[in-house]
C-alpha cells in the first residue's frame, strides 16, 4: 500500500483525473497551504488533494450572511466541517497539481490545477494552518470489455450532448476528437454530465474503469430518455447546493 501526507482542499464538488480546476483561494487557511505549495521548487509537482465535501461547508462563516447569515464566525483549518473529519469528507478524493500559483495584491490567490490520481482518505490532521491527509494511493485497473463500453459510452454521450444544449456543466464538443483510452473516457464524461455530487463521487470511487463505463452507460440512457420527453428540466444544482465562491 502506498501512502502519501498531502495538503486537503475541501470541496462541494468532484474532482476527476485528467479534469481542470481553477480556484480563486481567499480564506486564510489555504492561502497558508498556497504559500507553503510556492516553496515547492518549481521542476516539482505542487500537489495537494480534493475530496467532496459530505458534512459541513466548503467556506467557514467567517462573519454574519457568508454563507449563513445567522452563523458565528469560525476559525481554525477545520471550521466549517463535521467534527469526526475523515467521516466529514467522502472517502475517495483526487490528488491536484497545481500548475499555476499566482499571488494576487491582496494575498488571496488564482490557482489552476489539475487532477492526477484518485487517492483514498485514511486520516485527516488538523494541529497546522491548514488540513493535511494521509492518503492511499488508488491504481485505475481496466476491469472487463473497457474498450468496448468506452465505445458505447461516447456514442450514448453524444446522443446525450446533443439533448442537453445549454446545459452549465461542462461539456466536450462533438466536434471534437475524444480520447481512445477507457479511462480517460470514464473520467471526462463523468465530469461532463450533469449530475448531483453523490452520483459523482460514486462514478469516482468505483473499483475499476469498465464498472465506471457501465454506469455511466446506464445514467446516459436514462437521462437521455428523459430529456427527450420532457420539454425542460429544472436546474436542480441550483437549488440543491450552495453557490461556491472558490
Amino acid at each position: 500500500m502506498t501512502t502519501v501526507r498531502l495538503p486537503l482542499f475541501p470541496l462541494n464538488s468532484v474532482l476527476f483525473p485528467g479534469l481542470v480546476l481553477p480556484l480563486n483561494v481567499f480564506e486564510e487557511r489555504y492561502r497558508a497551504m498556497m504559500r507553503e505549495l510556492l516553496k515547492t521548487p518549481e521542476d516539482e509537482p505542487r500537489r495537494f488533494a480534493v475530496v467532496a465535501v459530505r458534512d459541513g461547508h466548503e467556506v467557514a462563516p467567517s462573519a454574519p450572511g457568508m454563507p449563513d447569515p445567522t452563523a458565528e464566525p469560525e476559525r481554525g483549518p477545520s471550521a466549517g466541517f463535521g467534527p469526526d473529519l475523515v467521516r466529514a469528507f467522502h472517502s475517495v478524493g483526487c490528488v491536484a497539481d497545481a500548475a499555476t500559483v499566482r499571488e494576487r495584491s491582496d494575498g488571496t490567490f488564482e490557482v489552476l490545477a489539475t487532477g492526477t490520481t484518485r487517492v483514498r482518505l485514511l486520516s485527516v490532521d488538523a494541529s497546522g494552518p491548514f488540513l493535511t491527509a494521509e492518503l492511499e494511493e488508488l491504481p485505475e485497473e481496466p476491469g472487463d470489455e473497457a474498450g468496448a463500453l468506452a465505445e458505447g459510452v461516447l456514442r450514448s454521450f453524444r446522443q446525450y450532448q446533443k439533448r442537453l444544449a445549454g446545459a452549465r456543466e461542462r461539456s466536450l464538443s462533438s466536434g471534437a476528437e475524444l480520447p481512445d483510452d477507457p479511462s480517460v473516457v470514464s473520467y471526462l464524461v463523468a465530469a461532463a454530465m450533469v449530475h448531483d455530487t453523490p452520483t459523482k463521487q460514486r462514478l469516482l470511487q468505483a473499483p475499476d474503469t469498465a464498472s465506471r463505463l457501465r454506469d455511466e452507460l446506464k445514467l446516459l440512457r436514462a437521462e437521455t430518455a428523459i430529456i427527450r420527453n420532457l420539454p425542460s428540466l429544472p436546474a436542480f444544482e441550483l437549488t440543491r447546493t450552495p453557490t461556491s465562491l472558490n
